[in-house]
């Protein structure tokens, strides 16, 4: 069977920004720059989809000392209409091990 790998495509499942959203949720003192090495994507990046995700609701950003800690507000509803009766918490709950999302 063909993969889409095998056939030179590169697509995948989640977004940069759930990916982004995800990593804080794991490690809620990350630094960008570490998200952004994780991701594969470049720090400029990261930072964008982060300051779009505390726009949006999904994250609180505090200052400790010379770092920022990252709250996650799971009850935040997925943004596309198709799955907006469902919040983040699903998807924080099946990639983080962390059972405050369950």
């Amino acid at each position: 069977m063909e993969t889409p790998a095998r056939r030179g495509k590169s697509w995948t499942f989640l977004t940069n920004h759930a990916r982004v959203l995800i990593s804080i949720a794991r490690r809620p003192t990350i630094r960008v720059r570490d998200v952004a090495q994780e991701i594969g994507i470049t720090e400029r990046a990261a930072q964008l989809i982060i300051t779009d995700l505390e726009e949006a609701g999904y994250l609180t950003r505090t200052r400790v000392g010379r770092r920022n800690t990252y709250t996650v507000n799971a009850e935040r509803p997925f943004r596309h209409p198709a799955e907006a009766d469902h919040d983040v918490r699903d998807l924080l709950a099946l990639f983080t091990d962390q059972s405050t999302y369950a």
